[in-house]
């Protein structure tokens, strides 16, 4: 319960997050020491934040989504990247936000690659 609890606040305050310059949001997001050993347990992390997300009080958005996954998993010592990208999916210009674990999108339903151009990325180091 109380992982969910801290879960929701991290999310509720992702859109006062995102009003940061995006070198000063890299330094927020990352953990101040970095955790022991990696947890095994990212997917059973990653459930919870998605249990999370989907409840009443959360904006629904790729950021949400993306900025609350990197602040848990790489709390957790999961290597992590948090990528922001933009694209034309639809012809109007629009982006996206996503995570990258061993080189590829996690828990993406569809690769972004394909469609939004990588302009920055949040990463350990």
């Amino acid at each position: 319960m109380l992982l969910r609890l801290r879960i929701t606040a991290v999310a509720v305050a992702v859109p006062l997050l995102m009003r940061l310059r995006l070198a000063r949001l890299a330094r927020v997001l990352e953990p101040r020491r970095a955790p022991a050993a990696p947890v095994a347990r990212a997917d059973a992390i990653a459930a919870q934040v998605e249990a999370v997300l989907e409840g009443p009080f959360v904006r629904r958005s790729c950021l949400t989504r993306g900025v609350t996954r990197y602040w848990f998993l790489r709390r957790a010592g999961v290597d992590v990247a948090l990528c922001f990208g933009m694209g034309r999916p639809t012809g109007d210009p629009a982006g996206h936000c996503w995570i990258v674990r061993d080189g590829e999108p996690y828990l993406e339903t569809v690769d972004p690659r394909p469609i939004f151009v990588e302009t920055y990325r949040v990463a350990a180091g």
